[in-house]
């Protein structure tokens, strides 16, 4: 599928357009997200856990300004926190914009022409994980079009992104089939049931895992927003110190609980199903 080349703002009218919102006490498009997930696994053994976590939102458009004048992040650059283009979709040498859109103009036929938000985790003192990292994907009218879910799974390192295309009634529900092994706890013959709020003074994200009509497992992500200020990001850094850390040792530490239940363990199948995986 061919298309024009996407038009790059001028990176100094970007510049004067990011400082001028701040100065005019605009609110940014990005922001600070704060609040919890929970796991709660229903089939074969009841498991279950919450934690206190904090998350970005970042306008991918303003992504390039938003750490100026703060000595503690930084945009590509090795810092105490910092954006690093290798931890996300796509290609590290392609714009993660780029990559984005050509991902769902290539799974609807549309290209979203509008704002791009990512909700993820940055790089904290030297470590980045993202279990799951979503690009909420607007038109050309501010109007939510496709939201990527993009998930690495651990410890294989391996990447996948589903794709959901916002119908025209709004529904922000969404039924798909599992393509991707996340964890050996979990059978691939699932379907799924995601169901996603626009991103506003709250974001959360509700996920059930269904497997012959029953009901397995339940996910739930809840935050509310948080002004984009260098002091909050500060405050970010050092009240979750090792947010990312937290999030791989608590990976492996659920991991041993369900062991030590005996739940049942299903191997890596090897590969996909579809076509999508990024590895």
């Amino acid at each position: 599928m061919t298309h024009s080349a996407p038009v790059i703002p001028d990176e100094a009218a970007v510049v004067g357009q990011s400082l001028n919102k701040q100065l005019a006490g605009e609110k940014l498009h990005s922001a600070i997200y704060t609040g919890w997930i929970s796991h709660q696994r229903l089939q074969p053994k009841l498991h279950g856990f919450r934690y206190q976590l904090f998350m970005l939102y970042l306008d991918l458009e303003e992504l390039p300004y938003l750490f100026k004048n703060n000595s503690l992040w930084s945009y590509l650059k090795p810092n105490c926190a910092y954006f690093r283009r290798q931890d996300y979709l796509g290609s590290p040498d392609q714009p993660l914009e780029l990559c984005v859109r050509d991902l769902v103009e290539t799974h609807t036929g549309q290209r979203p022409l509008g704002r791009i938000g990512l909700l993820t985790h940055c790089r904290y003192w030297g470590i980045c994980f993202n279990p799951v990292s979503f690009y909420y994907c607007h038109d050309s009218q501010g109007e939510l079009q496709a939201i990527v879910s993009h998930i690495t799974n651990t410890p294989w390192q391996e990447q996948f992104a589903y794709v959901h295309e916002v119908k025209q009634d709004k529904s922000l529900l969404f039924k798909l089939d599992k393509d991707f092994h996340v964890s050996p706890f979990m059978p691939m013959d699932i379907d799924y049931q995601w169901q996603f709020s626009a991103p506003g003074d709250t974001i959360s994200v509700h996920m059930q895992n269904w497997r012959q009509q029953q009901a397995m497992f339940f996910a739930t992500l809840k935050l509310e927003r948080q002004p984009w200020q260098a002091a909050s990001l500060n405050r970010m850094l050092f009240s979750y110190p090792w947010m990312t850390l937290k999030v791989v040792a608590a990976i492996y530490w659920q991991a041993l609980r369900l062991w030590l239940k005996r739940m049942p363990f299903y191997p890596h199948p090897k590969q996909h199903s579809k076509p999508g995986d990024e590895s």
